[in-house]
């Protein structure tokens, strides 16, 4: 079993995308991306359905794949005016701007390099072999001839393994699988980043200032309101 690899350098906002979407989804995306560059966020996709009436869904992210609710606010805020006068739907429409998920499309190079070992849906604008849909293991990204390819184990239905590179330029649609495995590391991630938002523990020194503050000031506290206190000290 191929071992998850640590997540590739950001590779910025400008970097395009090697899967888009087609018909009005592809219009209206490109009128939004230029709004969301301008807020430091990237389009990933644009989807229309039919859920709740007509609803106008625009995923995006900031080139390190973060994004947060503030993110999503102000993308909603900066996107609405706009496509407004660009007049994009004949219909009302509900707009829902969300994150990739961990079950992310697959749209940019680096996509599919975060996506290494793991599960990933694949689905070919043209037949491949005879077959336009798969699903397996990717191992890595390869370049040849067609540009950058994705090379994904599959288990056969004898239980033998074979190996078959997709170019991404053939793609018209690519998502990672929600496995367990995914959903491990995704936690394992979120621990780390919290850790490191946490900073290092402090000290024993350093605790002992902070318990010795907070006693200064819960004393301040008590001989305002005219309590018996213990002395405050010095300071």
């Amino acid at each position: 079993m191929v071992e998850p690899q640590p997540l590739s350098p950001p590779h910025g906002l400008d970097e395009p995308r090697l899967i888009e979407d087609a018909g009005a989804a592809l219009r209206i995306g490109r009128i939004a991306a230029p709004v969301l560059r301008d807020l430091g966020l990237r389009l990933v996709r644009v989807r229309i359905s039919a859920a709740a009436g007509t609803t106008l869904q625009i995923m995006a992210e900031r080139a390190d794949g973060a994004m947060t609710i503030d993110d999503c606010e102000r993308a909603s805020d900066a996107l609405s005016p706009v496509f407004d006068v660009e007049n994009i739907m004949a219909q009302a429409y509900r707009l829902e701007i969300s994150s990739p998920g961990i079950d992310r499309p697959l749209v940019r190079a680096s996509d599919f390099e975060r996506g290494i070992g793991f599960e990933v849906r694949v689905e070919m604008a043209f037949a491949l072999d005879g077959r336009k849909r798969f699903r397996g293991r990717l191992l890595s990204v390869v370049h040849g001839a067609d540009g950058p390819a994705a090379r994904i184990r599959i288990a056969a239905d004898d239980r033998s393994e074979t190996e078959v590179d997709l170019p991404i330029l053939a793609m018209s649609e690519a998502r990672i699988v929600l496995t367990e495995d995914l959903v491990r590391a995704a936690l394992r991630r979120e621990k780390v980043a919290a850790k490191e938002a946490s900073g290092p523990p402090p000290s024993a020194d350093a605790r002992g200032r902070a318990n010795r503050e907070g006693t200064r000031k819960v004393n301040r506290k008590a001989a305002a309101r005219g309590a018996a206190s213990e002395p405050l000290g010095p300071d």
